[in-house]
């Protein structure tokens, strides 16, 4: 009796214990294009990539219950804000991740600040996140337009792709591609023709294509993403473009795009971007846990970024450690820029006052056939760009939070 006494207390002290560390509860919201045209690049892989940030965390050792919901912003702003208000005002939600689609995205920064919650975007390109439409209650975590344009543009003209014209998305992200991606052309000593708008999720591409082909220009920058990009190139190829002689450079292009590509299409493509499944061992671990719950595919940068912003976001609640302080997006927000960024996948960086994390990007080139040795075995590194070297300087942006600091 007295050994059934003793299990019996020593169970009700774990019970007590438990209940004491379970502190704080946050809600994490995942926020994108589940079934559109941008599905591929975060879609329902985000939410997987939450969760697994969420259980490698040990979130719940360490008296945090986090909950991860999600929803489909239909690339529609109105669609897109109507959520997030949702959220934060009715649902409880105290952080919004990913969020495809810039016009979206600055949208949602907009309800974010308002409602003093936390924005942290993986999918969102624009770089006006930390420009003019800099908030401080949003932070820009993977890649951004001005990454992106310097990083290909820069390399690109500096080969000798000294002429070109674009092929743009007609919305907030393909305007500020071009405009980023004109800005590195220019300054590298090359010279834009010209360029043509498209709209988004475009079937038929050959009028643009046709006026890209007669600019002669050397090299056709893309701006564009997700299908608009896939389509672009393989009816570019139709157009024989590039046995013509003409360059196609893909501004944005995820992982996915080139898997639906094929390498025999995609070979030789330059690009910039933060993550490669297979460039490092914490990569592959990551990205093999994640192809396991994710029918096979290798995550893509967009996915990777939500997965470390929730950690990220996770450092800053245990921080914090304060149900009312967690509520409060302005102190949250001043946790994380007090953490260093730390990261398994994306290294070591910081969170500056415009709301960018900085962290090392990359330049790939895609593998030909011949050259792979598996399914997703597509990049190879030409060029590690510094983390200090890689987005746009702080005091270029015209944040007005730098202006007050």
């Amino acid at each position: 009796m007295k050994f059934k006494t003793l299990l019996l207390a020593t169970a009700l002290v774990g019970v007590v214990a438990g209940a004491a560390q379970a502190q704080v509860s946050v809600k994490l919201g995942v926020l994108n294009d589940m079934s559109g045209l941008y599905s591929d690049i975060s879609g329902p892989g985000s939410v997987v990539a939450a969760k697994m940030a969420v259980e490698d965390f040990k979130a719940a050792q360490k008296g945090i219950k986090a909950e991860v919901v999600s929803a489909d912003h239909q690339n529609k702003p109105d669609v897109g804000s109507a959520i997030a208000r949702k959220w934060y005002d009715q649902d409880g939600v105290d952080a919004i991740f990913d969020v495809t689609t810039s016009s979206v995205a600055l949208a949602v920064s907009e309800v974010t600040r308002e409602k003093n919650k936390v924005f942290m975007v993986s999918g969102g390109g624009t770089s006006d996140l930390t420009g003019e439409k800099c908030s401080p209650n949003t932070v820009h975590w993977t890649y951004d337009t001005w990454a992106l344009a310097n990083g290909t543009g820069t390399a690109l003209t500096k080969r000798g792709g000294d002429t070109w014209f674009f092929l743009t998305a007609d919305y907030a992200f393909g305007s500020a591609l071009e405009r980023d991606a004109t800005q590195a052309v220019k300054k590298a000593g090359g010279k834009v023709l010209g360029s043509v708008k498209h709209p988004l999720s475009a079937s038929d591409f050959s009028s643009f294509l046709l006026q890209a082909q007669g600019s002669k220009a050397k090299v056709i920058g893309l701006a564009n993403a997700g299908g608009d990009t896939t389509n672009s190139i393989k009816q570019a190829s139709e157009f024989g473009i590039t046995q013509g002689g003409q360059t196609l450079a893909g501004l944005l292009v995820f992982s996915s795009d080139v898997k639906a590509l094929g390498l025999q299409a995609a070979q030789g493509l330059v690009l910039t971007d933060a993550f490669y499944w297979d460039q490092t061992d914490a990569n592959r671990d990551f990205s093999k846990r994640f192809a396991a719950q994710f029918g096979g595919k290798m995550p893509t940068s967009s996915q990777a970024g939500v997965y470390s912003s929730v950690l990220h976001y996770l450092k800053a609640v245990e921080a914090l450690k304060d149900a009312q302080k967690i509520k409060d997006g302005h102190q949250v927000m001043a946790q994380m820029r007090d953490i260093p960024i730390d990261d398994p996948l994306f290294g070591k960086g910081s969170i500056r006052i415009d709301g960018r994390a900085i962290h090392p990007m990359y330049l790939y080139e895609v593998k030909k056939p011949s050259e792979s040795r598996s399914e997703w075995d597509i990049y190879k590194v030409l060029e590690t760009i510094p983390a200090d070297e890689a987005f746009r300087p702080l005091n270029e942006g015209n944040c007005p939070l730098v202006k007050k600091s």
